[in-house]
């Protein structure tokens, strides 16, 4: 009874006065903190902005751990290259969410700012790809529309094969695998994109083979045609699970199309992309 009398004061005659009113910043901190971990991110950064209780509510470590993935320790020392210890948890948030290279710039890592889900690229730099140091066949081309300001274009080649692995910490789900490719070479004129298309060939015939296999016995493939030249595609190779914690996993990769009875050519080839497979509408 007594908490619902306390917003009410008594005037001099000794009547109950209105209530008085109560604004954002008269909620406690604590409070503020808990309700953020029910939200995303975003919203709680926009939050922040109202008034001094959200805003140091919005920094508690507590809040900020709940949206880190499991493996954020793997990945400030890794990734960042700091001790986790050392940071304060929405300062890793704030850092993880911008890509980050690591492995001599040829693979990034960032966390979906949304959902917290951590997602990772490899370039086509970390690659083992068929005759790429020969210039009958491949050319390295500087580029804006990837995230490593570079890509490797084929030309035309009989034995087409690319493949990769990658050792690294996956908080335990379900990801997926894509390649991102695409067929023509495009390039700027007069302020607009272009592609061209002219040396692309070979990709109608036979499809190409993609393959995926873990260290923890997951094993997926897939083929299909490469299709609409001119424009970006991510190709899915396959989905893979994480079941344990703090456990590195190795996983191989490849694309080929090894027909050689005739050649194929006109191609970008990118990076390659593992997201969370919740994520694959986006790629569609």
């Amino acid at each position: 009874m007594g908490a619902g009398f306390s917003s009410f004061s008594r005037e001099n005659n000794g009547e109950m006065s209105s209530p008085m009113k109560l604004n954002l910043g008269d909620v406690p901190e604590s409070c503020v903190s808990a309700i953020f971990m029910y939200l995303d991110p975003p919203e709680i950064c926009r939050l922040a902005r109202l008034n001094r209780a959200f805003r140091g509510a919005s920094s508690a470590d507590f809040v900020w751990e709940s949206k880190l993935p499991s493996n954020y320790k793997f990945l400030a020392k890794e990734i960042l290259d700091q001790s986790p210890e050392s940071l304060g948890k929405k300062e890793i948030y704030a850092k993880l969410s911008t890509p980050n290279f690591f492995d001599g710039g040829t693979k990034q890592a960032w966390l979906d700012k949304s959902s917290g889900k951590i997602c990772l690229s490899i370039s086509y730099q970390a690659l083992r790809i068929t005759g790429i140091d020969d210039r009958r066949y491949w050319s390295h081309v500087v580029s804006e529309e990837s995230r490593y300001q570079a890509i490797a274009y084929l030309q035309q080649i009989w034995w087409f094969e690319v493949v990769g692995e990658v050792d690294f910490e996956f908080p335990p789900g379900t990801y997926s695998l894509f390649f991102r490719l695409q067929l023509g070479k495009s390039s700027r004129k007069f302020g607009r994109r272009v592609c061209n298309v002219d040396q692309v060939h070979g990709w109608n015939i036979k499809p190409v083979r993609f393959q995926l296999s873990t260290s923890n016995g997951h094993r997926a493939s897939s083929e299909c045609h490469l299709h609409e030249p001119g424009d970006w595609h991510h190709y899915h190779v396959g989905d893979f699970v994480v079941h344990t914690l703090n456990t590195p996993m190795k996983i191989k990769f490849s694309m080929m199309q090894i027909d050689c009875t005739h050649t194929k050519g006109g191609l970008c080839l990118d990076s390659v992309f593992i997201y969370p497979s919740e994520f694959r509408e986006r790629f569609k």
